[in-house]
């Protein structure tokens, strides 16, 4: 079966606006353009689209779908089948998050208790889930299995004080980084207590603390456009300063 772009928006959920906008960016193509000009999208096409927008509700972004969808190695079952399996994750997710709200508002009633540590329960598991998701591939392949296992069972059993001085930690540490940037030194005093909270925000998460493994994730930020772009958000240039400081503080700038 053919549809144009308006028939073709109206059945999948979509605007004609960003159908069209697929097109112009090579995302998704008509299979032919009439001999009325309209744009004509055949079964390929609905096929690709419902992947763009499997894609699209897993939060990846456009241009990395469009490396994936249009390249010679991918596998639409294959990529269906990963598709289902992040899904399951999701609704796994908000599975949790549900219960934690229900048994929220039955302690709220008075008809059931709740403690504190179920309270973060679903907010916790979310955190680790959408680590997982982001960078989990990347970290597992650098550290085993075993290690990320650990530092994700740590965060589960962080108590509530603990989730709170972690989030505290990371503000102080993109402070302090921020003082640190301006003064152009990774060898500098505040380069170095910015290293050393970020050393303190990490032990929070890992199992243990190695300063191989510290000096291992500062590189990885330079190295993992992903990881540059968060540190880079306010300032470029601040994901490779953190690098070079935390290199200098374990001493491991030339390992």
């Amino acid at each position: 079966m053919e549809y144009t772009v308006q028939k073709l928006g109206l059945l999948a959920g979509v605007s004609t606006r960003t159908l069209r906008y697929y097109d112009e960016i090579g995302l998704l193509k008509p299979a032919r353009i009439s001999s009325s000009g309209y744009r004509i999208y055949g079964q390929q096409e609905v096929d690709r689209l419902q992947q763009i927008l499997f894609y699209r509700e897993l939060g990846v972004s456009l241009e990395e779908i469009k490396d994936l969808v249009t390249s010679p190695a991918f596998d639409a079952d294959r990529a269906l089948h990963e598709h289902r399996a992040q899904l399951l994750e999701k609704r796994a997710q908000l599975d949790l998050l549900i219960a934690n709200v229900e048994l929220t508002l039955a302690q709220r009633e008075g008809t059931k208790t709740m403690s504190d540590k179920q309270k973060f329960e679903g907010f916790k598991q979310k955190l680790i889930d959408d680590n997982e998701n982001k960078y989990g591939t990347e970290v597992r392949a650098k550290y085993g299995d075993e290690k990320v296992s650990k530092s994700n069972a740590k965060v589960k059993n962080m108590t509530e004080q603990q989730y709170a001085e972690v989030e505290k930690l990371a503000a102080q540490v993109h402070e302090a980084l921020a003082a640190a940037f301006a003064t152009g030194d990774p060898a500098g005093e505040l380069a170095q207590k910015a290293a050393d909270l970020h050393r303190q925000w990490l032990i929070y998460w890992w199992d243990q603390y190695s300063k191989e493994a510290h000096a291992g994730i500062a590189r990885m930020y330079v190295d993992d456009e992903r990881f540059t772009a968060y540190y880079d958000k306010d300032q470029p240039g601040v994901a490779a300063f953190l690098r070079d400081a935390v290199l200098i503080y374990t001493g491991m700038g030339d390992a």
